[in-house]
């Protein structure tokens, strides 16, 4: 499945909203949707909306057949030039080089035409995941059957841990874990919007695929 290139909500999360998950935990001790159920499809549905509202903008501001012409002339060339390098064809991939310029300019077009819609959705994202979302769910939304933090550090950790139950059951600390391996509710909107966003893509017909 194609997990949201260039744009759409992962690149948008990984490089945002997982640091602001960071600085504090995202979710309310008396969240307006109760219950872990309702929570997860609650989220679920969000992040569908979300990604779908993406997907019409980007289908409304970029010409989505100039896009795949551009992505299927570039990456023939890169395929055909990787091609000339394996088999050692100096002549081949000479020839080939010598469109670096061009097809570097290609790419930059490509960039262009896919970062247009991000100028507009992504202050509006995350507006609504850092101040909208919070106050109507718990700080954490699901339970996984194993440990998803599988960085080293403490770095982005998606899923609670002994040491985080037992502090959240201190004086003065946010109640936000209350059994290990519950689901953080932004790591749940980013599995979530992982999940759906390749088939919102193809119905919407906003995929990066060529074929």
């Amino acid at each position: 499945m194609e997990i949201i290139p260039v744009f759409v909500l992962i690149h948008v999360f990984l490089s945002h909203v997982f640091f602001l998950g960071l600085g504090s935990p995202l979710g309310s001790a008396n969240p307006i949707v109760k219950g872990m159920i309702a929570s997860a499809f609650g989220i679920m549905g969000i992040s569908v909306g979300l990604n779908l509202l993406n997907a019409l903008i980007k289908r409304k501001m970029v010409d989505q057949e100039k896009l795949k012409r551009l992505l299927k002339e570039t990456r023939a060339w890169q395929k055909e030039r990787m091609a000339a390098f394996k088999s050692k064809d100096l002549a081949k991939t000479d020839e080939l080089n010598k469109k670096s310029a061009y097809m570097n300019k290609m790419n930059m077009e490509v960039m262009q035409m896919n970062m247009r819609p991000m100028m507009i959705t992504f202050l509006p994202l995350i507006l609504v995941f850092y101040f909208v979302l919070p106050p109507l769910f718990a700080y954490t939304v699901a339970v996984s059957p194993i440990s998803l933090n599988f960085i080293p550090g403490g770095f982005f950790e998606l899923t609670c841990t002994a040491a985080k139950v037992a502090e959240s059951q201190l004086a003065g600390h946010p109640s936000v874990c209350h059994h290990v391996n519950e689901l953080y509710f932004w790591a749940w909107y980013f599995f979530s919007s992982a999940a759906f966003s390749g088939i919102i893509m193809r119905v919407t017909k906003t995929t990066m695929d060529t074929s």
